[in-house]
Formats: structure tokens, sequence, C-alpha cells
């Protein structure tokens, strides 16, 4: 690699995915849509250059292992933890890396209305993609299972909102 003053650019995301409310909410169809139209515009991206230098980080709100909540069995039926939110989130590890995990394992996230942070009850939620050099165009999920609520197309897209 060259100096800095030689390297290309970096398209970088900074990302605040839908929270997705409830299992039931119309919110979490939309945190899956948003998470599928994002996948789409990314594979378009590295399919018109694989070497394009990317980074997409911020709040996933997706806990993609058991190991980053503080107790599983606290999140039974809820957001953050479901097979379609981690199947979403995996879906872009087929071209990207996660490197917030090389740091460590400390949790990122706690509720701060019900006073998590003191008993460390918290979440991994924050996470850093990182495209690698000639990147796969058309990232695979791990399965392509999803309820038929979860493919209706979203009102605001990531490639057509700034906020999430």
């Amino acid at each position: 690699m060259g100096a800095a003053s030689d390297a290309a650019p970096v398209r970088l995301w900074s990302l605040y995915v839908p929270n997705g409310r409830e299992l039931t909410h119309p919110h979490y169809t939309y945190k899956l849509d948003w998470l599928r139209v994002l996948r789409d515009d990314v594979a378009a991206w590295l399919e018109a250059d694989p070497d394009l230098p990317l980074a997409l980080v911020g709040d996933w709100n997706v806990a993609p292992r058991d190991e980053d909540v503080w107790d599983m069995s606290a999140f039974e039926g809820a957001t953050h933890v479901s097979e379609p939110e981690r199947e979403a989130f995996a879906a872009f590890a087929g071209w990207a890396c996660v490197v917030t995990r090389e740091a460590g394992h400390q949790l990122h996230y706690w509720d701060y209305q019900k006073l998590r942070f003191p008993r460390n009850e918290g979440m991994r939620i924050d996470f850093v993609y990182l495209a690698r050099p000639g990147g796969r165009a058309s990232p695979t999920p791990p399965s392509t299972a999803t309820s038929a609520r979860a493919r209706a197309p979203p009102t605001t897209s990531p490639s057509s909102s700034r906020s999430g």
C-alpha cells in the first residue's frame, strides 16, 4: 500500500439500523427490509467495483451471537437476536469482515432507563464491516427462509434516506 495521499477514498456509511421494536411490530418488518436493501446496494457497488474501499460502521441493532447479550434467556422472543435479523447481518460477511470483535468482548450498549450499565447487562450491537479487496458481489445469506412479510418493499431505503 502506498502513502495516504495515494490511497483511494473510502466509501463510509455511518449506520443506525432501525431498531425493530417487537417481532410483531411493523418496524421489525421495516428493519429487515432496510437491511435487505442495504445488502442489495452494497452488492451492486461491489459488483461495479470489486476493490471499492467500503466501511459500514455503526449501530446495527443486531446481536449476531448469543454471547453478544448478557443473558440470552432475557431476550427470548425479542428483537436484536431473532434468526431473520441474524441472517440479515450475516449476509454482509460474504464480502466483508467484522473488525470490532478483534478489539475485545466488551458490551457496547446498556439500557440506561433500566440502569443496566452498573450490572453489565448490555449488548454488543455496534460493528464495523470492511469490504475485502475483490469482494464477492452477490452475498448469500446463510438461509433464505424468511417470512413473506419480511420480503415486502420498504417505504424508505438506505439509498434514498440519510438516516435510519
